[in-house]
């Protein structure tokens, strides 16, 4: 049987979702705990490799159980032999060729920021600490620049094993509200696209807080999505910031 898993995790303490020897991984101790109802080794396949330190709201995984399972069993056995970072929030049985990545249509993205002189401790682990003052206006008006399809080069990994770093980013838009959960300002970016390249979400989120501060202006970000040369000015925002928040199907 072919089950399909919703999954939720922190990702602070693990080594990003690909399994690594001798590191903890999502994919790892998923794969560990399916193995250990299966008493078999199980292939785990994910919508895609989160980086250490970024966290997951809803990521998918696909596995091939020889077992069949009542879908709440599933859920609830799994999460008896997975530790508090990681839970499996639902199962469900899916057609034999589904595949968590191949079959994905999109991803949306959320990079968050803490914008305030203080770092709420309820926020520590999963938005980056901005103490400078960011105009959100200013970010939204950046965000325009980065919508369609471009050659991401500028926003990835140098070093990327992919065919093409030509994306599609169909949405992104900044919000900002003041939380009650830490009672200070949150700035929300939120990216779409029908796929990401390595650490393009974090680099477009460094570029529209550099744009906020004030230290980019639009023909520097323009130009940089045309010709693949970054502004100095920007970095890549850091992983804890950011958050896997849906798979489209």
């Amino acid at each position: 049987m072919n089950y399909r898993l919703t999954l939720q995790y922190d990702g602070t303490d693990f080594s990003g979702w690909q399994a690594q020897e001798g590191r903890r991984t999502v994919q790892g101790e998923l794969a560990r705990a399916l193995s250990l109802l299966e008493g078999a080794e199980v292939s785990v396949h994910g919508a895609g490799r989160t980086d250490a330190g970024v966290h997951a709201e809803a990521q998918v995984a696909s596995a091939r159980l020889g077992r069949e399972w009542e879908t709440g069993r599933l859920a609830a056995a799994l999460n008896g032999n997975l530790a508090r970072d990681l839970r499996v929030l639902s199962a469900e049985a899916v057609p034999e060729d589904f595949h968590a990545r191949f079959d994905a249509k999109g991803k949306t993205y959320c990079y968050r920021v803490f914008n305030e002189s203080f770092i709420s401790p309820f926020w520590s682990r999963y938005a980056l600490h901005e103490s400078r003052p960011l105009d959100a206006g200013r970010m939204r008006e950046a965000a325009r620049l980065f919508l369609g399809e471009h050659d991401w080069t500028a926003f990835s990994a140098a070093q990327s094993d992919v065919k093409t770093r030509v994306r599609n980013i169909t949405a992104l838009e900044v919000n900002e509200h003041v939380t009650a959960r830490g009672r200070g300002r949150l700035v929300e970016i939120h990216a779409s696209a029908e796929g990401f390249l390595r650490y393009m979400v974090r680099s477009i989120a460094g570029t529209l807080l550099a744009a906020g501060r004030g230290e980019v202006d639009d023909e520097l970000i323009r130009r940089a999505v045309e010709t693949g040369e970054r502004p100095h000015a920007v970095v890549t925002a850091p992983a804890h910031g950011l958050t896997l928040v849906e798979v489209h199907y």
